[in-house]
């Protein structure tokens, strides 16, 4: 890309522990990687950071992993010595400090300002996309670029070998053999069906483990720690002393957090997918395995909005029985109803949602991937500022 706009300052706030850090840093990665930007990652909270990629040193103001420039944000940074960047990324709700942004406006050349917002289905996403938000305290620009499913949005975060390394990754025994190892499960063949489990707690939990114990399927839940896994350590003393507890012919297992990519591994390799938020959604689609969508949580249910948005776009051209059938259980999940009924109605269709799913990454594909969608709106403004200054 142009050289003007080869420095790009990503601003990231941990709210929710892991989901926006997890995002940024994938951005991070990806622009660096494939892009050939030079990358600064500005983060509040290493030590979560350092949960989802283990090299991260928590002690270390400045250091530089996968090729991205990772620094410690804090009230003690000095904005003027760490200069400005050609693009200015403050990711999912947090703001750029004003510091910096004071820096910004006496640029004489400004730099491009991205605020990049959570992830939407909902259909005013489009009309706001790519739009300027002229700031009232500075003679400054910020545009909104919002990810989201329709070629009118900024689309999803996917490297561009990700599908390629999960159809690799499933044709090759050997090394699903040592990933399910390295999880501490030495005969995962035995299981005919595999879930993951990243959820936030749920008062119906355990009628759904009553589904899952069924006398002909050996099942193997694993439940990445969090929200769900400590509720489920409270409920089943042994599961929090051992890690591991055995009900019937359902097998509970707490994973310890893991790399992004590992974690991307274990959706390609489960059977079933449930996650929360916003990271997890996004990984979950390019397996196209069946997936259940906790959403995150809002006051006063606001989050269902959102939800039926996703599933109103996600189901469009779904068959009917089967849209109906995902749709009760996914209201269930991310509501305190009970789960057995609609979970046994959903899993009935399981099989057309896989074959679905497949179909549905095929479409969210060809929007493009978010980090290319952003390369290719910065160069077409320079490219502007260029023509016209």
């Amino acid at each position: 890309m142009l050289a003007t706009a080869r420095r790009w300052d990503i601003f990231c706030a941990v709210i929710d522990n892991f989901g926006d850090i997890g995002i940024c840093w994938r951005l991070s990665r990806q622009l660096a990687a494939e892009q050939g930007i030079a990358v600064r990652l500005w983060v509040d909270d290493l030590a979560s950071f350092n949960k989802i990629c283990p090299q991260v040193d928590i002690n270390q103001t400045q250091q530089n992993i996968a090729g991205v420039t990772i620094m410690l944000w804090s009230a003690n940074t000095d904005w003027q010595a760490s200069g400005i960047a050609s693009v200015v990324v403050e990711a999912l709700a947090c703001n750029v400090p004003m510091p910096y942004q004071q820096l910004m406006a006496q640029q004489d050349i400004k730099p491009l300002w991205l605020n990049l917002e959570y992830l939407s289905a909902e259909s005013w996403v489009e009309g706001c996309h790519a739009l300027p938000s002229p700031q009232p305290h500075l003679a400054l620009d910020k545009y909104f670029f919002f990810p989201g499913f329709t070629a009118g949005t900024g689309g999803l975060l996917q490297e561009a070998n990700l599908q390629q390394l999960g159809a690799q990754f499933l044709a090759d025994a050997s090394a699903q053999q040592q990933f399910w190892q390295q999880l501490g499960v030495d005969n995962y063949g035995y299981y005919q069906q595999k879930i993951s489990l990243f959820a936030y707690d749920h008062p119906q939990i355990q009628s759904l483990l009553a589904c899952w114990q069924q006398p002909d399927i050996n099942t193997l839940c694993l439940v990445p720690e969090g929200a769900l896994a400590n509720q489920l350590m409270q409920l089943y003393p042994q599961l929090k002393q051992h890690g591991e507890l055995i009900i019937n012919t359902l097998t509970l297992k707490v994973l310890p957090f893991m790399p992004q990519d590992d974690y991307d591994k274990l959706l390609f390799a489960c059977d079933i997918n449930f996650v929360r938020g916003e990271d997890s959604v996004i990984r979950a689609h390019w397996a196209a395995k069946p997936f259940i969508w906790q959403i995150y949580r809002q006051a006063e249910q606001a989050h269902l909005d959102k939800l039926q948005a996703f599933m109103q776009r996600y189901c469009a051209q779904m068959p009917e029985d089967v849209a109906d059938n995902l749709q009760e259980f996914w209201l269930a999940w991310n509501t305190n109803s009970q789960l057995e009924h609609s979970w046994q109605k959903c899993s009935a269709k399981l099989a057309q949602i896989a074959e679905y799913n497949r179909y549905w990454r095929t479409a969210l594909t060809a929007n493009g991937d978010l980090a290319s969608n952003l390369v290719h709106f910065v160069e077409k403004k320079f490219i502007m500022r260029r023509n016209f200054s």
